[in-house]
């Protein structure tokens, strides 16, 4: 008998006597190795791509595995080696779509390397933000990403001491842990330099949750393009916002009731700048003819507004993936040197110079 006709014998006679635990979905290694005709150790080494074999016994556990129908369990094997191969992400809305890109970078890149991800939302909420640190760690994470939160630096700190961390929106520096910060204070500026050269000195801000140091840093951008200017920084102009579209529409009838005067709005994201239009479009004010508008974070809908959003372009995507590749390369024990795209003005039809 030659090793092609053995080699069929021992997957009829491992069908036969596992046909039951086939069929609900049971089929072991051990299985594959028997119908394979190798060791149990040898078949999870072949899987594994560890294995120094012939290509007869490779084709064998090959054939076995397509014939049973044997799925790998990551997680065994990742348990074998010491890992579970998946990585927490805390981020704090998963409908934002803002977040919503960061997450399908993060995805992407952990996918291809064989990790698989966790996605659990804070909220903006710290006693829940914890609470879900704590049930990814439960869960054996291999380790946690937080797309910027309300943990503290502190905490942070803490949980990269047992547990490779990547934060987002800060600017920390610790054993285990990456962070990656964003330059919204640059990117503050820009937008403001951008309607300053437009002839705009009456420029209305809309701020983001001043509790997010990427809100502040804005803000502080915003300031320091009109001292740059020669342009006195108007309290008036300055409105609240929570990054949420509701509250820049909110904003903007503030100042319209107020009778606040203004030829220009930087509103600290997309979100607001698309409430804001709305507010705009009611009193019967166009963009850009009447008022120009910024936004920042160039969100996929950004370009489909209309007009089309001229918005500072923070990366999210890369953002995701770049926090993904950093999380990888601390899991190899390599130093994680990665950073995050400078901000750039996208010009869209929302802004002109000021008539």
């Amino acid at each position: 008998m030659n090793n092609k006709t053995s080699a069929v014998v021992r997957l009829r006679k491992a069908r036969a006597t596992t046909g039951a635990a086939h069929r609900e979905g049971k089929v072991t290694l051990e299985m594959v190795a028997r119908a394979a005709g190798v060791s149990p150790s040898t078949a999870s080494r072949i899987l594994n791509g560890t294995a120094v074999v012939s290509e007869l016994k490779r084709h064998a556990v090959d054939e076995a595995i397509a014939r049973l129908g044997f799925v790998p369990n990551p997680v065994a094997r990742g348990l074998a080696g010491g890992r579970t191969l998946s990585v927490g992400v805390v981020t704090q809305a998963i409908d934002s779509p803002f977040y919503g890109g960061a997450l399908r970078g993060i995805e992407d890149e952990l996918s291809a390397a064989g990790y698989s991800p966790l996605f659990v939302s804070g909220q903006w909420n710290a006693v829940h933000e914890t609470r879900c640190i704590e049930m990814l760690r439960s869960r054996r994470v291999d380790g946690i990403i937080v797309l910027t939160g309300r943990t503290s630096d502190a905490a942070l700190k803490a949980l990269a001491a047992n547990l490779p961390v990547v934060v987002t929106g800060r600017s920390l520096c610790a054993p285990g842990l990456v962070s990656l910060n964003f330059d919204n204070f640059e990117g503050g500026r820009l937008a403001t330099r951008h309607l300053l050269g437009l002839g705009h000195c009456r420029i209305a801000f809309i701020t983001g949750d001043t509790r997010h140091p990427d809100a502040k840093e804005r803000h502080r951008g915003y300031l320091a393009a009109l001292k740059e200017a020669g342009v006195a920084a108007d309290p008036a102009l300055v409105v609240p916002g929570q990054y949420t579209e509701e509250s820049g529409l909110a904003a903007v009838e503030s100042l319209l009731d107020k009778r606040v005067p203004f030829s220009a709005i930087f509103a600290a994201n997309d979100q607001m700048a698309f409430g804001a239009a709305l507010g705009l479009h009611r009193r019967q004010l166009r963009v850009p003819y009447d008022v120009s508008l910024v936004g920042f974070d160039d969100v996929a809908t950004a370009t489909y507004s209309i007009p089309p959003l001229t918005t500072m372009h923070h990366p999210v995507l890369e953002l995701g993936q770049i926090a993904a590749r950093a999380m990888l390369q601390l899991l190899a024990g390599e130093p994680a040197t990665l950073t995050l795209p400078a901000p750039r003005l996208v010009r869209r039809e929302s802004t002109q110079a000021r008539r």
